[in-house]
C-alpha cells in the first residue's frame, strides 16, 4: 500500500524530492553512460570521470530507491505462506515482529554506515578526488531516510483498524 497520502506535509514534501532526485539521478546515469559509449566508439576516447560520478549516482539512487519505496510500501514481501498457515489473530502481531526487525535491521545499517563512510572519508577518488567516504555516506543516509518512513508507517499502522488497507486507492490499480 501506499503510504504518503497518509503523510503530513513535510513527509510527503521529502518524498517528492527524493522522488525527483531519483529521476533526475537515472537519468544523469543514463546519459552519461551513453554519452561515454558513444565517445569511445566514435571518437576513440572516454570521459575519465564519468565512472566516477555514474558510481556516485548509482550508489545513491540505490539507497535512496529504498527509501522511496518505504514511503510507497513497495518493498517485496511474499504473503502467502502467513495468509494460509499463520491465523488471522496473529497475523498482526507477526507483522509487528516483522517491523521490529526491519526498525532493528535498519538502525545497524545506519551505525555500520556511518563507520564506514568516516572511516573512508579522507581517501580520495582517482580522477575527481572526491571523498570516497561522500560514496559510502549513502547508505546511512538512504537508511535513515527509510527509517523515517518505516517508524511513520509502523506507528500509522498501530494507530488504524486490521481493515484500513482494503479501502487503499491502490489496490483496484492495474498491474
Amino acid at each position: 500500500m501506499d503510504y504518503r497520502p497518509h503523510y503530513p506535509l513535510a513527509l510527503r514534501m521529502l518524498s517528492t524530492l527524493i522522488d525527483s532526485f531519483l529521476a533526475l539521478g537515472g537519468l544523469c546515469i543514463v546519459t552519461l553512460v551513453f554519452t561515454n559509449a558513444l565517445l569511445r566508439g566514435a571518437a576513440g576516447f572516454d570521459l575519465a570521470w564519468s565512472l566516477e560520478v555514474t558510481a556516485f549516482l548509482l550508489l545513491w539512487t540505490t539507497f535512496l530507491g529504498a527509501a522511496a519505496a518505504m514511503a510507497r510500501g513497495a518493498h517485496m514481501r511474499v504473503t502467502e505462506i502467513v495468509e494460509n498457515l499463520v491465523p488471522r489473530t496473529a497475523q498482526r502481531g507477526l507483522a509487528l515482529v516483522i517491523d521490529l526487525i526491519i526498525l532493528a535491521l535498519l538502525c545497524s545499517l545506519i551505525w555500520y554506515g556511518v563507520s564506514i563512510a568516516g572511516h573512508s572519508w579522507a581517501q580520495k577518488t582517482t580522477v575527481l578526488y572526491w571523498p570516497v567516504g561522500l560514496l559510502y555516506a549513502s547508505l546511512p543516509v538512504g537508511m535513515s531516510l527509510a527509517l523515517v518512513f518505516h517508524v511513520f508507517n509502523l506507528v500509522g499502522d498501530l494507530r488504524r483498524p486490521a481493515d484500513w488497507a482494503k479501502t487503499d486507492s491502490d489496490l483496484d490499480a492495474p498491474l
